[in-house]
């Protein structure tokens, strides 16, 4: 059963419903597109692509604040951080208005996973990597897997996130 997380300006939605491992997927629906789960790689390279006409620190800067407000559910005044920070964009606000708040459940969806040791903190360290670091979208995408998470929390401990 879908739980509806956000319904945006163009009538698209983002809700969460089963997926592979538990019941926090999250989906989007967008007119004339069919219902999909975002990948990584996808809001990243959106991600990086906004950061190179915004300033990548002041998106980071601004995400930050979404990062900061995260914990283990949907929060209304989180959503309506999201959609105030992103009002600061232009003509490309509803697109950040998605793209942070898919990366905001996406947190959430992190911090409800069974035996989690980093939770919201993995987005961060690949929001850090494209925004920041600048590496290419596909490799923050895939960053982490395969590496354990004592390695993960070395690094990001090394880069003060």
């Amino acid at each position: 059963m879908p739980i509806l997380i956000k319904t945006f300006s163009d009538n698209s939605v983002l809700e969460f419903d089963k997926g592979k491992f538990d019941n926090f997927c999250v989906y989007l629906t967008q007119p004339n597109i069919p219902r999909y789960a975002p990948k990584d790689a996808q809001y990243f390279d959106r991600l990086q692509q906004l950061g190179k006409v915004h300033s990548s620190k002041k998106l980071y800067q601004d995400f930050l604040q979404i990062y900061n407000a995260t914990n283990g559910k949907i929060e209304t005044k989180v959503l309506n951080l999201i959609t105030t920070i992103s009002q600061n964009y232009g003509n490309d606000s509803l697109e950040i208005d998605k793209l942070l708040t898919t990366i905001y459940a996406g947190m959430v969806a992190e911090e409800n996973k069974a035996f989690t040791k980093l939770g919201k903190r993995i987005k961060n360290l690949g929001v850090y990597q494209v925004l920041i670091d600048s590496l290419p979208f596909n490799t923050a995408a895939n960053f982490s897997k395969g590496k354990k998470w004592r390695e993960l929390d070395a690094i990001m401990i090394e880069k003060g996130i």
